[in-house]
């Protein structure tokens, strides 16, 4: 059974950073694609960063520069280190896996199958 457990979520003033931890089980995060993704009350659910199995990562253009996903294969844990925040960035984080074979992976929701439950972000100005 997969499971992904996300933490470091809070509420952080604009400018601030925070660190996002997803634990895996159930999984071994060096064979799976992984990626953040982010849902806004009333928004649809969007890419943040993805990573593939060769450490090759994707983010989306509103984070460039200010996110980076990375993983501990040691420890089968993904993180989002995000600084920089924003009150756009305020949302609810999901982590995402996925084993299928992909050549590229991009930042399409449909293209994950194992979701956690999300920690939520809040960013004040």
């Amino acid at each position: 059974q997969v499971q992904l457990v996300e933490s470091g979520g809070g509420s952080v003033q604009a400018g601030g950073s925070l660190r996002l931890s997803c634990a895996a089980s159930g999984i071994t995060i060096s064979s799976y694609y992984m990626g953040w993704f982010r849902q806004a009350p009333g928004k649809e659910r969007e890419g943040v960063a993805t990573i593939d199995t060769y450490g090759r990562t994707n983010y989306a253009d509103s984070v460039k520069g200010r996110f980076t996903i990375s993983k501990d294969n040691a420890k089968n844990t993904l993180y989002l280190q995000m600084s920089s925040l924003k009150p756009e960035d305020t949302a609810m984080y999901y982590c995402a896996a996925d084993g299928r074979f992909k050549p590229w992976v991009g930042l399409d929701v449909a293209d994950f199958t194992h979701w956690g439950q999300g920690t939520q972000v809040t960013v004040s100005s």
